[in-house]
């Protein structure tokens, strides 16, 4: 470590852009992290807001919630501990066609428990009344606005907002199951009373549920990653994080290896004045380590740093723990390439290196 930390301070210029590289890369890293826990959080939220084991759809809506179409009776919630019922429809939202946003409209039944907590406002308690994801303040929507929904005549007033309310990155109006049924079948309303779209479970045990055979019940981890678009883009950001970490272990290891390459003589003489291939060796893996740890320290500070001047519509959400563990395989991918520089040093012959 001694020879390793002099060396850093004799070489500032040099180490400072090989750590820069390092801090980039890390910052790369970290901030993608977030964007796809935010991309992902976008997708879920309100799923996971429910807290629940399960949701029960029809077999031929292929895990596909607004597909799936039943009838309240379809199943008997005494089967199980905890059963809420939910209707839903995707549409758009406008005010006097100066506000306007994509919505999913879920209708529950405030005395089941997937009814949200108000964190501003009242619940909804009349036909025709709504509470909103609170994403939708910052669109300009207010209490007391009321919205009109495409493709239908209804029009829903909101009383209140909660929060962490998105499905499939829409913001969620929460409302009774008789106000979707409104908006979905308009003057057709009553002769479609009772359909639903799915039932949601709370059962530790929901593979041992029976149900009629037009049925399925899917556990709420797959019906997540059957969202649309939802395993592909995270797929597709952990791919680019996953690959990032392949390239900043091979940045490193040329940069190393270029360095070695450059004090071979310098080395020659150190094992000619005795000094062994593992100390020269230890030296190299505690540089790295050095770099590598600044390097991930400042990309660290600058993503979070980042994230809290990005305005509201960017979808980041740093993941601490995630983030933490990011920053161990960045540096031990780090360190895993400055093993090309070892294996260089241990075959330097002392004779050869000095021109005898």
């Amino acid at each position: 470590m001694f020879l390793a930390w002099n060396e850093v301070k004799y070489n500032k210029l040099r180490f400072i852009l090989i750590a820069g590289v390092l801090m980039l890369v890390s910052y790369l890293v970290f901030f993608l992290s977030g964007l796809a826990n935010g991309l992902e959080q976008l997708n879920r939220e309100a799923v996971d807001k429910w807290n629940a084991d399960g949701i029960i759809l029809t077999e031929e809506a292929n895990i596909n919630l607004p597909r799936s179409t039943m009838n309240i009776e379809d199943f008997n919630p005494e089967k199980v501990n905890d059963a809420a019922v939910l209707g839903q429809l995707n549409a758009i939202a406008s005010v006097n066609d100066d506000l306007k946003s994509n919505v999913s409209i879920f209708g529950i039944r405030t005395d089941e428990f997937i009814m949200p907590e108000v964190t501003e406002g009242s619940p909804f308690s009349a036909e025709g009344e709504v509470i909103a994801d609170d994403t939708l303040k910052e669109e300009g929507f207010r209490v007391g606005d009321e919205l009109e929904i495409s493709s239908s005549d209804a029009v829903l007033t909101i009383t209140g907002f909660t929060d962490n309310a998105r499905f499939s990155a829409a913001p969620v109006l929460y409302s009774s199951l008789e106000t979707v049924q409104t908006v979905q079948y308009d003057d057709a309303a009553e002769n479609n009373e009772g359909q639903i779209n799915g039932i949601v479970i709370r059962d530790d045990n929901i593979d041992e549920v029976s149900l009629n055979g037009e049925l399925q019940m899917v556990d709420t981890s797959t019906f997540i990653e059957s969202l649309p678009g939802y395993t592909e883009q995270n797929l597709t950001l952990n791919f680019m994080i996953y690959f990032l970490f392949i390239i900043s272990s091979v940045i490193l290891a040329i940069f190393l290896y270029v360095l070695t390459i450059q004090k071979i003589s310098m080395f020659g003489v150190m094992k000619a004045q005795g000094i062994s291939s593992r100390y020269l060796a230890n030296s190299v893996i505690a540089q790295t380590f050095l770099l590598a740890f600044a390097g991930v320290i400042i990309g660290f500070l600058l993503a979070v740093v980042t994230g809290y001047f990005l305005p509201p519509a960017v979808p980041v959400a740093f993941d601490y723990t995630v983030m933490l563990v990011y920053g161990m395989v960045l540096i031990a991918v780090s360190v895993l390439g400055a093993f090309f520089s070892v294996r260089t040093i241990v075959k330097i012959d002392p004779l050869l290196a000095i021109g005898g």
